[in-house]
């Protein structure tokens, strides 16, 4: 993924003070701990990279909206997204450490957390816990309809979060099937999630069409790492015009109906749109 790099906290605060500068309204943090074990452990650390990274980033900029990923893929010595048990991965206890997790971020500070697990039930019980601590003005972007994409290849070897066995098949969504996106969306939101996203971006225009008609609901997509791997890729081998294919796929999400676009090109596309 060129130009797009892990930072320590004291680079992500410079980063985050730039994309400020830049105009963009928000970030969204994923961590890499130190150590993984099977229930990743680190994952709610208030000493780890994502809180401490919400906590400087808050102080040293008040204009940018701080949203936390909660997962645990990232934590996990098997790479799976929640508690395993055998080659299962177990649910309930699951969204048990996703609560933990959430509000842990929210304790850091952060304004959004956005819960990308695709786990039954995690969106109730991650707002009824953050309601209960006093956490109500923390809002929840939902994973909603996060399909299981070859798309992802490029996040995942950075973030050495790749399955040890398996796949993510068992909780993330087929790709051929709109249908679901709607009913998980719609679940997701009488659970309480103030914004549902759709990922990825490009290859579901449909269901980001969908989702935002279906529902009128806030609606987020994710231009993931192989969307931008693919056009940074093509661009370097002189194939496409890199600024105008960046603007070009940002304005077909924003057209499918997104009202707000993660991306790693954010602060690329603010510079060309300013």
């Amino acid at each position: 993924m060129p130009g797009v790099y892990q930072l320590s906290v004291d680079e992500a605060v410079k980063e985050a003070v730039a994309a400020a500068g830049d105009g963009l309204g928000g970030v969204l943090l994923f961590g890499l701990p130190e150590t993984k074990d099977d229930r990743g452990s680190a994952a709610d650390d208030p000493t780890a990279p994502v809180q401490t990274a919400v906590q400087a980033i808050k102080q040293a900029t008040s204009d940018l909206v701080v949203m936390t990923d909660v997962c645990l893929c990232a934590h996990t010595s098997h790479g799976h997204c929640g508690i395993v048990d055998g080659n299962e991965i177990v649910n309930d206890a699951t969204v048990a450490r996703l609560v933990d997790v959430a509000r842990s971020h929210a304790e850091a500070g952060a304004d959004v957390v956005a819960p990308s697990d695709m786990m039954d039930g995690r969106v109730g019980a991650i707002r009824t816990d953050l309601d209960a601590t006093g956490y109500e003005q923390v809002a929840i972007m939902s994973y909603a309809a996060k399909y299981c994409s070859a798309f992802y290849g490029p996040f995942r070897e950075a973030a050495d979060s790749s399955p040890r066995f398996g796949d993510r098949r068992t909780h993330q969504m087929d790709p051929a099937n709109v249908d679901e996106a709607l009913r998980e969306a719609a679940l997701d939101l009488d659970e309480g999630a103030d914004i549902v996203m759709v990922k990825p971006a490009l290859p579901c225009l449909d269901v980001i069409q969908a989702v935002k008609k279906g529902l009128g609901c806030p609606t987020a997509a994710y231009q993931v790492s192989g969307e931008y791997a693919m056009l940074k890729a093509a661009a370097a081998q002189g194939w496409l015009d890199e600024p105008r294919a960046v603007l070009e796929s940002l304005t077909a999400i924003r057209r499918a109906g997104a009202d707000l676009i993660i991306t790693y090109f954010a602060r690329h596309a603010a510079t060309l749109i300013h």
